[in-house]
């Protein structure tokens, strides 16, 4: 039995899941969300969501793991949301907000604007300091690699865009010989 699948989802107040033939909709106060799902059955008893599958296969197995974590993350992100933060490091390298654009001056000869897509807000606490808030999991963390990937962190100066609490191994310049 999956560990993860055997879970019950809780649904929080406020969070109304609609179960169709092959797809759960997720309502709740910051969005909906859709969930396609496939070889496994969903069950709402007692504010509880609850997966099963139908046999002991070894793809129904994997599947069982998967649709209970992404039913769970879809409904946790309709309710409280995800939050990535990304750090900034880099003389003169800084961020800004246009508006709901953000700004990166991340040392080409242009300022990099990036527009957020829907069911996503920028936010700089500071200037050094972006955060991606949203809705839908996913799309956190692929609008939040995609700004990442203006400058990835080098390894001989540390200089880039990292996430939060990443830790880059500095490697050693050239030596003289």
């Amino acid at each position: 039995m999956s560990r993860v699948g055997k879970l019950p989802i809780p649904v929080p107040k406020g969070v109304t899941v609609t179960i169709a033939e092959n797809s759960a909709t997720v309502k709740g106060p910051k969005g909906e969300l859709v969930v396609p799902f496939q070889r496994v059955s969903l069950e709402l008893q007692d504010n509880e969501l609850v997966v099963t599958r139908a046999s002991d296969d070894r793809q129904d197995r994997a599947y069982h793991g998967l649709y209970r974590a992404l039913l769970g993350n879809a409904v946790n992100g309709v309710s409280t949301g995800f939050k990535k933060d990304l750090e900034i490091v880099g003389v003169g390298w800084r961020c800004e907000m246009q508006g709901k654009n953000l700004v990166l001056h991340v040392g080409y000869s242009h300022p990099v604007e990036i527009e957020p897509p829907a069911g996503i807000t920028f936010a700089t606490p500071d200037k050094n300091k972006i955060t991606v808030e949203g809705f839908d999991r996913q799309k956190v963390g692929q609008v939040t690699a995609d700004i990442r990937k203006w400058r990835p962190p080098e390894p001989y100066k540390g200089k880039g865009i990292r996430y939060a609490g990443e830790i880059v191994r500095q490697k050693a310049g050239k030596s003289k010989s």
